[in-house]
């Protein structure tokens, strides 16, 4: 196993929520929006329990592109249950593209950084949280951040 599976395994034990209902999407993409306005970068927003859509937000300077990239990745996090740059992780380790090995339709799922599992105590992953915008190891990076900082409020 390489030293980015590793590390992209260890963020997916530690960032584990207790709860996340309607209320909670609103405060993690509101806390990622701000995130994003205050680095001026243009990135859309979208967050998911299972199959309702709960946040959605796009910045200016983004577009329908960045609509797309958030269903492909985050319909990766719902098939393997785990981050979308973890899950191309995977397959770079291995010497191997996703799109050529998943066997699924690279029109419908990417193996990109920025999406990952809303994923409960006790219960498994009901959704995902996802940014399109950046380069994909700053959307997945964005989107960490935003859930260690949700889930420090959390904790107070």
């Amino acid at each position: 196993m390489n030293d980015e599976v590793t590390l992209l395994e260890a963020d997916e034990r530690r960032l584990v929520l207790d709860r996340f209902g309607n209320d909670d999407a609103w405060e993690l993409g509101s806390l990622l929006v701000s995130l994003a306005r205050a680095r001026g970068a243009a990135v859309t927003v979208g967050i998911r329990r299972g199959r309702q859509r709960l946040f959605h937000c796009a910045l200016p300077g983004t577009s329908p592109d960045n609509d797309a990239w958030i269903d492909r990745k985050c319909r990766v996090v719902e098939h393997y249950a785990e981050s979308s740059l973890l899950v191309g992780a995977r397959f770079r380790a291995k010497g191997r593209t996703f799109e050529s090995h998943s066997r699924l339709d690279p029109d419908l799922y990417a193996a990109h950084g920025g999406a990952f599992p809303l994923r409960l105590r006790g219960t498994g992953v009901v959704g995902a949280v996802a940014v399109s915008g950046l380069p994909q190891a700053d959307d997945h990076a964005l989107v960490v951040e935003a859930l260690e900082r949700f889930l420090e409020a959390a904790a107070r």
